[in-house]
């Protein structure tokens, strides 16, 4: 996580930045403020310490000559997560996000040795459990949005059960929830965020980017799953400007997946999150802008360059559009579901759903790989999982291997040709979920509903745009042009010529995480091919 730098090395980094120096006692930095860039210390030595949101303080390391202060947010100039005070006098050099960005692509070696240690220190740090708290019942689904923005994100937090005597004993004397109830956020200046939505909760802790409105870019690309994410990389690694829009965090679906093992080169599996991170990382790294919780309303592709405003009136101008908004889980019609305060709903199985739902009985909904992956994940934690599928069986729907990992498992019982007809609140008591079949119904209580059914693709905002799209709503491509059209005809383009479509989103595509990686690095060629004909 501190490596050394040779003095070599210390040569090149100067190139790309300047010296700064403080006085022993000074403060080089603040959580929460705006990352100036890596500080390459010359000599010297800085004392880094964590905070939360109780103002709870401690050591986390101390920083000697030769070594550099830094983590993932400098790529990008996103806030400190830690302070930094100087313990003697320090000289260092300071490269600011742009010229850090440059280092890590001009020394190849170098910057391989500095994003390494920039996401150990990541991972570190979050799993010290520093950062903001929230604090709220674990089951609240408001709780649970504002902790997966957080665990999409990667960004060091807590969370705190008020109910709990442990959850007491940390609040007391130190907040009054009052009347407004949960959840809260307690960030490290003492601000409480009283149920704040997603988006507020990621402006307050600077997390919420921006993006030049009067840049036109090369390439917008909606939508941050691994498509989305695969196109930034490839796109801005060539040197085109690339803006990445994402409603949520980046990560799509794929992000909460617990283990993706037919993602080729990772025979022991990797966790989607882990994979889409280090996508994240890649993209920032080459140059891309991408921005969360920034949902687009319309695209305007009357003309190029194309327009897409978003739901909080910015607008954002791109000479070619890639449409990789993906698909999401629908909730099928289940007599009662919206009645039940005391059942949590689920669309993907993270670690945060695994620890709510240890040692119970849960329900599945689903047959498909993103079922299979969350059972074998939520075997480990749940009593017994109850897996409800329309057909028969598993096999004309989920991977051999998964499915044989599935059967294995000695907590889950699979109910085939059967549907989750409604569900019951019990009052005090665990609610009631009913399953019909051929052969009749039977009642399962469980506070906890995985629902890995039907996807409907998000399209709404390309209403009246002209792109076509199938009977489901899925868009299409590989468009013939019109007779006489000069335009040639690209697999992923759509019927607007400019504007491409890639991953779940694009009818007929399988749905995969190594086929929607492959065809967000396919369609960077197409829209080479687009850049050169307009030139």
């Amino acid at each position: 996580m501190y490596p050394s730098l040779s003095d070599a090395r210390l040569a090149k980094v100067a190139k790309f930045g300047k010296r700064v120096h403080w006085a022993a006692g000074a403060v080089l930095f603040r959580a929460g403020e705006k990352s100036s860039g890596m500080y390459v210390l010359l000599s010297g030595k800085v004392k880094i310490t964590v905070r939360d949101g109780l103002g709870r303080s401690r050591s986390f390391e101390e920083v000697v000559g030769r070594q550099f202060l830094g983590e993932t947010a400098t790529l990008s100039g996103k806030p400190y997560l830690v302070d930094a005070h100087a313990i003697t006098d320090v000289d260092a050099i300071l490269v600011p996000p742009a010229q850090l960005r440059a280092l890590m692509i001009t020394e190849a070696q170098l910057g391989s040795e500095i994003m390494r240690a920039f996401i150990l220190r990541r991972v570190a740090l979050i799993q010290d459990g520093s950062g903001p708290i929230l604090v709220g019942i674990p089951s609240d689904p408001r709780l649970l949005g504002l902790a997966d923005l957080l665990r999409r994100v990667n960004h060091p937090h807590s969370v705190i059960d008020p109910t709990s005597e442990s959850g007491r004993q940390d609040l007391r004397n130190r907040l009054d929830i009052g009347d407004e109830g949960t959840p809260l956020v307690l960030l490290l200046d003492g601000t409480v965020l009283r149920a704040p939505s997603e988006k507020d909760l990621a402006r307050a802790l600077g997390i919420l980017s921006d993006f030049d409105e009067e840049q036109t870019y090369d390439l917008a690309i909606v939508g941050a799953g691994p498509a989305g994410l695969a196109a930034a990389v490839y796109a801005a690694s060539e040197g085109l400007t690339v803006l990445v829009l994402d409603s949520k965090g980046f990560g799509g679906q794929a992000g909460a997946s617990a283990r993706i093992e037919n993602y080729m080169g990772f025979p022991t599996g990797i966790s989607g999150h882990v994979l889409v991170s280090r996508a994240f990382e890649q993209a920032v790294k080459f140059g891309a802008d991408i921005v969360i919780q920034s949902e687009v309303a319309k695209l305007d592709c009357s003309h190029s360059p194309f327009k897409l405003t978003l739901t909080d009136a910015r607008a954002a101008s791109a000479k070619a559009i890639v449409i990789a908004s993906g698909a999401a889980y629908s909730q099928p019609d289940i007599q009662g579901l919206r009645d039940v305060g005391e059942l949590g709903v689920y669309f993907w199985a993270s670690s945060i759903e695994g620890r709510l739902c240890r040692g119970e009985e849960i329900v599945l909904v689903g047959g498909g790989n993103s079922a299979g992956q969350a059972i074998v994940f939520l075997a480990s934690y749940a009593s017994r999982i109850h897996v409800i599928v329309r057909r028969d069986g598993l096999s004309h729907t989920m991977s051999h291997y998964l499915m044989e990992r599935v059967r294995s498992l000695s907590n889950v019982t699979i109910h085939t040709k059967s549907i989750v007809q409604s569900v019951t609140d019990r009052g005090e008591d665990v609610p009631e979920i009913t399953i019909t079949s051929a052969h009749g119904s039977s009642s399962i209580r469980s506070r906890h509903l995985f629902l890995f059914t039907g996807a409907k693709p998000s399209t709404k905002w390309l209403e009246n745009c002209g792109v076509k799209v199938d009977e489901k709503g899925f868009v299409t491509t590989g468009c013939v042009p019109q007779s006489g059209s000069t335009q040639q005809q690209l697999a992923f383009q759509t019927s607007v010529p400019g504007i491409f479509a890639i991953g779940d989103v694009r009818s007929g595509s399988t749905k995969r995480v190594a086929s929607a990686v492959g065809e967000g690095a396919a369609v960077v060629s197409e829209v080479h091919a687009l850049l050169v004909s307009r030139r």
